[in-house]
């Protein structure tokens, strides 16, 4: 299996708070059983491509359907990421 990494950012516009809709689209992300590490100002996901692209897809439907979001995103499959297999 693939791993790729991605960095996102998810910023709620027009929203009476902000951290409910991140929090919603993070545990989307590992309802997926990907990897999420959230940082101050974007998160790292992790997973093959596959399941990746997946679950941004309705992590992103989610988010957008219960308010304006913008979503920035960086792929990459070159990033040394550390992970343990189980």
């Amino acid at each position: 299996m693939r791993l790729i990494s991605a960095q996102i950012s998810l910023y709620p516009l027009r929203q009476v708070s902000l951290s409910e809709p991140i929090e919603h689209f993070l545990g989307v992300l590992r309802s997926r059983g990907l990897e999420v590490q959230p940082g101050a100002m974007s998160t790292l996901v992790l997973g093959s491509t596959e399941d990746l692209f997946d679950g941004l897809k309705q992590a992103f439907q989610e988010a957008a359907d219960r308010g304006q979001v913008a979503m920035v995103a960086t792929f990459s499959n070159a990033c040394a990421i550390e992970r343990t297999q189980p």
